[in-house]
């Protein structure tokens, strides 16, 4: 599945030359024949229960998951709008004064920031984009993409069910490790 996302995700080199342009010219054949072997792996390894169910639960994720998908690029799209224009209703002064450049505030601020959102994991690139767009500077989009999974609120929620909350404090402060 791995294999899949890398090749269907390949983008076109600069120079339509060498073994990176050798495999960019075949990746959709690659990509289908990663797919037909997925799919003979799922039909010889799980019954059909268990393949009934995995669409059942999928299809049920699929169908909370994509309207909060869309609408978060959404907001994102009318906070931020395109990258470098000023269409977005967040000014590009804002951004640029609290996470611009690379300096320790900005990536504090950025860090702070992440760890109190949750980025789903296919509105993490729109959302950097509009943001890197508008004046963020690249240390802060690091440091927001780190903090984000592993420190944020719905994350450091369920750590404090699970152990407590001094040590989700502790866990916290020490920048998760």
């Amino acid at each position: 599945m791995i294999l899949i996302l890398i090749f269907a995700t390949l983008g076109k080199p600069a120079e339509p030359v060498g073994f990176y342009n050798a495999i960019y010219q075949i990746k959709w054949p690659l990509v289908v024949g990663l797919l037909v072997l997925l799919g003979f792996i799922v039909i010889c390894w799980f019954d059909r229960e268990e393949r009934s169910a995995w669409v059942e639960t999928t299809w049920d994720f699929t169908k909370q998951i994509l309207p909060l998908l869309f609408a978060g690029v959404l907001v994102a799209g009318l906070l931020m709008g395109r990258p470098g224009s000023e269409a977005g209703l967040i000014p590009v002064s804002y951004i640029e004064t609290l996470v611009g450049g690379n300096s320790l505030r900005a990536n504090l601020v950025a860090s702070v920031v992440g760890a109190f959102m949750y980025f789903a994991t296919l509105t993490e690139i729109p959302i950097l984009q509009g943001l890197l767009g508008a004046g963020m500077g690249q240390g802060p989009a690091l440091a927001l993409l780190l903090a984000g999974p592993a420190l944020s609120l719905p994350s450091m929620l369920v750590i404090r069910s699970v152990i407590g909350t001094k040590k989700t404090a502790t866990y916290v402060l020490l920048g998760n490790g």
